[in-house]
Order: structure tokens, then sequence, then C-alpha cells
């Protein structure tokens, strides 16, 4: 049976563990520069919430979130930052138990992510839960570096 929770700054090394195992999948292990030590603030945090989806006391995947605003409509939203189940329990109804969760603790809010083009498998998860996904480019820049024209 699949246990569901908030994590604590307790969870911080299963987060970690998890959020490697997320970018493994995804070979971008290299982008994961957080330690168990930030996580632990961070889950303290009341803006950030991970939801741990656990089978028998062994967490097998997660959900997590930041709470903002828009500025557009005024209202808070929910911005998923992350959705993972570990290998082994994909296609068993975790995914969709951790997006009900969200759902939940969202109350009424809007749950906001970006998906990857590639990521096809993702996509029909999401449309299959009724999720509506729209086009966009995501723009990145870290300040202080400049490309040359």
């Amino acid at each position: 049976m699949i246990e569901i929770r908030r994590a604590t700054p307790e969870d911080a090394a299963t987060v970690h563990a998890l959020m490697r195992a997320l970018a493994e999948t995804q070979d971008q292990a290299w982008a994961i520069g957080v330690t168990v030590e930030i996580l632990e603030g961070l889950l303290a945090r009341p803006d950030v919430t991970y939801l741990l989806a656990e089978r028998e006391g062994r967490a097998v995947g997660y959900v997590s979130w930041l709470q903002r605003v828009s500025f557009w409509s005024g209202e808070d939203y929910c911005a998923l930052d992350d959705l993972f189940v570990s290998g082994a329990e994909r296609g068993q109804g975790v995914g969709e138990r951790l997006m009900l969760a969200a759902a939940d603790a969202a109350e009424g809010r809007l749950i906001r992510w970006e998906v990857a083009e590639a990521n096809v498998a993702a996509q029909r998860f999401y449309l299959r839960i009724g999720a509506e996904l729209v086009t966009k480019k995501i723009g990145r820049w870290k300040p202080g570096i400049i490309a040359a024209d």
C-alpha cells in the first residue's frame, strides 16, 4: 500500500537520493548541486512542499512544488518542480496518487509545471490525468554571463 506524506527536514537525505535518481534518468546528474544540509533548510520553508510516496516505509517517489504568485491574476499558484516515481513503481498508480495529493494540497489553486518536449511518456501521463499541455519556450539566464552577438 502506498502512503503519501509531507517530507520534513529529517527526510533530506531521502529527498536528495530521489532527486539524484530523477536526474540520472534524464542524464542530468551533473545538475544536482544541492546538498542534504541545504535541503534540510528548504524542507523547513512554508513555501516549499515535497510529498513523499512510500511503500512499506521505503520512499518510491515524490512530487515537489513552490508556492508562487501570478502578477497577471494576482493569485497564488503551485509551481510544480518535480514529479518522480522510481522505475519499479512506474505504472502502479504512484504518480497519479502523488498528483492527486498535490491537487488536494493546492486547495483549488492552479498547478503549473514544465515538461521536456522529449519526455513523451510524461506528456502522455499528464494528458491522461486531464492536464492541458501548452507549448512555450523556457528562457534561462545566469546574470553576469553575457553571450557575444
